[in-house]
């Protein structure tokens, strides 16, 4: 299996006293997850606000410290690494964030950028300036950008593109897994449908393992291969992408299916 995680839990500490503070409960914003990923599989991992996904998917990260559990990749258990190995076997697994304006540095031009995330895999780069430019056009234009922007900042672009931008730079390292986390829920539904587009091709060129998070069952359903429902930090129901839409078992995951707009409730409001 590609990435497994075993139980894995991730608690806030609730502390309390002035002078001297005692933990006296804790947040569970993840509690007791348990998820296998194949090699090129898209897993979608859906639900509302609040109920741990993204702090799942920092914990997968290690961005955030599991409380306890496994989560290995690749036959290597992440939560056992120490932060320089963790540093160097991030370049396998990088994260694409909901707001990419946010993520992406605004005082750096889309190449210094790209070249700097290149230089992570391959050092040598920073020396070859050919070589490195070569290597940022070919990204560029892999995600769809015009390579005659590369010397725009990032406000000059519109968030579709920027989006692009930072899934250029997530691919740059060639990472074998990405996790997106809510990568298209800023974006107007016709942009939204471009980037979904993308991210697949890309998972069919470059044999790519997703996490997709998303709070829009919709969406994921055209993505995802499989879904896994979250609630209250725990995963409520897991099934193939279909199979789940059309025979749900979970109260929750009924809910969350009858909440997805129909063109009559559209028309309706």
């Amino acid at each position: 299996m590609f990435l497994e995680l075993t139980d894995v839990k991730t608690h806030f500490p609730i502390r309390k006293g002035i002078l001297i503070q005692k933990e006296v409960d804790s947040v569970k914003a993840v509690d007791g997850v348990s998820l296998s990923i194949k090699k090129g599989e898209i897993l979608g991992l859906v639900g509302e606000s609040g109920c741990g996904k993204s702090t799942l998917s920092r914990t997968i990260m290690q961005l955030i410290p599991a409380t306890g559990g496994d989560i290995i990749l690749e036959g290597e258990n992440l939560t056992k690494l120490t932060s320089n190995e963790v540093r160097m076997k991030r370049l396998d697994f990088q994260m694409i964030f909901q707001d990419p304006y946010a993520s992406l540095n605004p005082r750096m031009t889309i190449y210094s950028t790209l070249s700097e995330a290149l230089q992570q895999r391959h050092p040598g780069l920073s020396s070859d300036k050919n070589g490195c430019m070569e290597a940022v056009i070919a990204l560029m234009e892999r995600v769809g950008l015009n390579p005659s922007f590369m010397k725009k900042y990032p406000h000059e672009f519109s968030g579709g593109q920027r989006q692009r931008i930072a899934i250029a730079r997530a691919l740059a390292p060639k990472p074998k897994l990405i996790i997106a986390d809510e990568p298209v829920s800023a974006l107007d539904v016709s942009i939204q449908s471009q980037i979904l587009n993308l991210l697949l091709k890309l998972r069919d060129e470059l044999d790519l393992t997703m996490i997709f998070i998303s709070h829009d069952l919709s969406v994921v359903r055209y993505l995802a291969d499989n879904i896994a429902v979250m609630y209250k930090g725990k995963i409520v129901e897991y099934g193939e992408s279909e199979q789940l839409f059309n025979h749900p078992e979970h109260d929750y995951t009924k809910k969350l299916l009858e909440a997805i707009p129909t063109m009559e409730s559209v028309v309706t409001h």
